[in-house]
């Protein structure tokens, strides 16, 4: 039976707790995943995930349009510029968000103009699940897949002594039974 250590992802994206929302969606959005793990200098803190910063700004009371400050704002509010042919920038949370209602679509795409960004207003920390989940490299592939069943998640992290060697996804599992490398 395959081990997580012939599936898993070692050339890992990872974030500091300290990193702004904004700054997240878009890290998120230019490498098509959905979701990271949180480090402390080298020490895993927590994972951050599409769903996380979701259900942080559905739980944000709705704030004014127009902060006070820019009430005077006159400028013209510019489209964001899309090379056609390519994806636009927001594309994969618009596919990702389409059931979440059009407030929370309407927030991530409004990151210029005088609407309060209250994406770059918090951090990765205030977001981020700290019940961090992981397996060992050795351990058999249909039980953390049964570990992900089990906890609702769609990632692993992989530690080994208590450091991050890898993670392992919904995706990977389901590329290796695709592969026929995996038989569950």
């Amino acid at each position: 039976m395959p081990r997580v250590h012939d599936i898993m992802s070692t050339d890992l994206t990872v974030v500091s707790p300290d990193l702004s929302l904004r700054s997240l969606v878009e890290l998120l959005a230019r490498k098509h995943i959905g979701g990271v793990p949180v480090l402390a200098g080298s020490r895993v803190v927590g994972v951050v995930t599409v769903d996380d910063v979701l259900g942080f700004l559905s739980s944000e009371p709705t704030v004014p349009t127009v902060r006070p400050e820019d009430q005077d704002y006159e400028g013209e509010e510019e489209e964001p510029e899309v090379v056609e042919g390519e994806e636009a920038p927001g594309a994969y949370f618009a596919d990702t968000l389409s059931d979440a209602g059009a407030e929370v679509v309407e927030r991530l795409a409004a990151s210029n103009t005088p609407e309060w960004d209250l994406l770059a207003e918090h951090s990765v920390a205030e977001a981020m699940t700290r019940q961090v989940l992981s397996v060992k490299p050795s351990t058999d592939v249909a039980e953390a897949a049964v570990l992900m069943r089990d906890a609702s998640v769609h990632r692993l992290l992989v530690m080994e002594r208590g450091a991050l060697v890898g993670i392992v996804t919904t995706t990977d599992i389901t590329n290796a039974v695709a592969r026929h490398g995996v038989h569950l």
